[in-house]
C-alpha cells in the first residue's frame, strides 16, 4: 500500500492515507466556541486525508481542560460549521473527536460540574485550571442511571457534529479519558456489571459504541484507543489482561461494521496490534505513540509492509499544514515549537508557513 493512495473508510473516499490526530490546541476560549482562528488552522491542513479535530466535550461536565471547544451549545455548533465549511470547500475530509474527560478533569475547568468517572478514584496530580494549577478531585462513581444518560450525552454530540457539517466522528477511547477509565483496572475497580472482568470493563464503552453508530450510522463511526499507554493514572500493566480486555471490545464492536479503529502504541507493528486488527476485521489507523516524532520513513516503511490502511500523525501536522505534499515529494519540514502548544493566538497555531508553488 502507499501512503498517497486513495483510502475508503466508511461512507469517505480519503484522497491520501495521511491522517492529522485529534490535537489539543486551547483556542476556543472559556466559552468552546472555535472561532475564525481555529478555522483557519484546519483549513490550512484539508490536504490531509483526513483531519481529526481536537476532542470535543459532549457535555459540560466532560470538558477536560480551559479552552477546549464543544459539541454542545447552539454557539459551539455554529462555530464548527465554520470549520466543516472551510475544510470541505478545500476538498478535506474531518471527524469530530467526541471525549468525555472523565475524572481528567476539575470543577474550576467545567464550569463547577461534579467530576465523575468509573469508581470513586483520583488520579495523583494536579489539572491546569482557569484559577492554576489544582489537585484533581476524587470523582463521583456513575451509578447505572447515571452511565446511560452519560451515553446520550455521547449520542446528542454525535448527532450535533453530524449537523454541524462533521463527515462523521470519532469517540475518544484513549489516553486516561471516560472510556479509557472504564476500560483500566486501575481506574475502574466496580462490582457490577461494568466492572471487575475484563469483559464487563470493556461493556461501557461497547453501550457508547453501539449507540452513537446506531444513531448516525457506523460508516461514520470510529474509535481510538491506548492500550499500555499507562498515562493519567490508567494504568494497564498486565499483558494477558490488556488483550482480553481489548480482545473483548473489538470482539463486540467487530459485527457494527465501523469506519475504523486508530491505535495509539509505541510499538505499532507488533503481536498486541496485529491480535487486535484481526478482531477488528475493519480499516486499521496507526499511531506510534506520544513522546515519537512519526517520520515520513516510519510512515512509509508500516504503509509499505502492510501493517495498517492509514497511518496518524501529530506534531508533523502542526507545523507543515501541506505536510501532505512534503512527505510526497520529500521536501523540507517546519520544526513545531512545543512552547506554542496550548497558548492563545496564531503564534504556533496558523502562522507556520507553507511552501510555495
Amino acid at each position: 500500500m502507499n501512503l498517497f493512495s486513495p483510502l475508503t473508510l466508511g461512507a469517505l473516499e480519503l484522497r491520501n492515507r495521511l491522517v492529522m490526530a485529534p490535537l489539543t490546541r486551547s483556542r476556543s476560549g472559556r466559552s468552546g466556541v472555535p472561532g475564525p482562528l481555529v478555522t483557519e488552522h484546519y483549513r490550512q491542513r484539508a490536504s490531509l486525508g483526513l483531519i481529526v479535530s481536537e476532542g470535543t466535550y459532549p457535555s459540560q461536565a466532560g470538558q477536560g481542560f480551559p479552552g477546549q471547544p464543544g459539541l454542545v451549545t447552539p454557539g459551539q455548533l455554529a462555530g464548527w460549521s465554520k470549520v466543516t465549511q472551510a475544510v470541505h470547500e478545500e476538498g478535506g475530509r474531518i471527524f469530530a473527536q467526541v471525549m468525555h474527560a472523565g475524572r481528567v478533569t476539575h470543577e474550576a475547568i467545567n464550569g463547577g460540574f461534579p467530576v465523575v468517572g468509573p469508581s470513586a478514584i483520583a488520579i495523583d496530580g494536579f489539572a491546569r485550571t482557569y484559577d492554576g494549577k489544582l489537585p484533581y478531585p476524587v470523582p463521583h462513581e456513575l451509578s447505572g442511571g447515571e452511565l446511560k444518560a452519560v451515553v446520550g450525552e455521547f449520542v446528542l454530540a454525535a448527532r450535533n457534529a453530524i449537523a454541524a457539517g462533521f463527515d462523521g466522528v470519532e469517540l475518544h477511547g484513549a489516553n486516561g479519558y471516560l472510556l479509557h477509565e472504564f476500560l483500566s483496572p486501575a481506574s475502574n475497580q466496580r462490582d457490577d456489571g461494568y466492572g471487575g472482568s475484563p469483559e464487563n470493563r470493556a461493556r461501557f464503552v461497547v453501550d457508547v459504541v453501539t449507540a452513537v453508530a446506531a444513531e448516525i450510522g457506523a460508516a461514520r463511526v470510529g474509535i481510538r484507543v491506548s492500550p499500555e499507554h499507562n498515562i493519567q493514572g490508567a494504568l494497564e500493566t498486565d499483558a494477558a489482561d490488556v488483550h482480553a480486555t481489548y480482545g473483548s471490545l473489538l470482539e463486540a464492536i467487530a459485527p457494527l461494521g465501523l469506519a475504523y479503529l486508530s491505535i495509539l502504541h509505541k510499538d505499532p507493528t507488533g503481536p498486541l496490534v496485529k491480535d487486535l486488527r484481526a478482531r477488528f476485521a475493519g480499516p486499521l489507523l496507526i499511531n506510534s505513540g506520544f513522546g515519537v516524532l512519526t517520520t515520513r520513513d516510519e510512515a512509509m516503511a508500516l504503509m509499505a509492509d502492510g501493517h495498517a490502511d492509514a497511518v496518524v500523525v501529530g506534531r508533523p501536522a502542526i507545523a507543515n499544514p501541506d505536510l501532505a505534499r512534503r512527505w510526497r515529494e520529500d521536501l523540507p519540514l517546519n520544526a513545531p515549537d512545543p512552547l506554542t502548544f496550548y497558548s492563545d493566538g496564531a503564534a504556533g497555531y496558523t502562522d507556520y508557513p507553507a511552501l510555495g508553488i
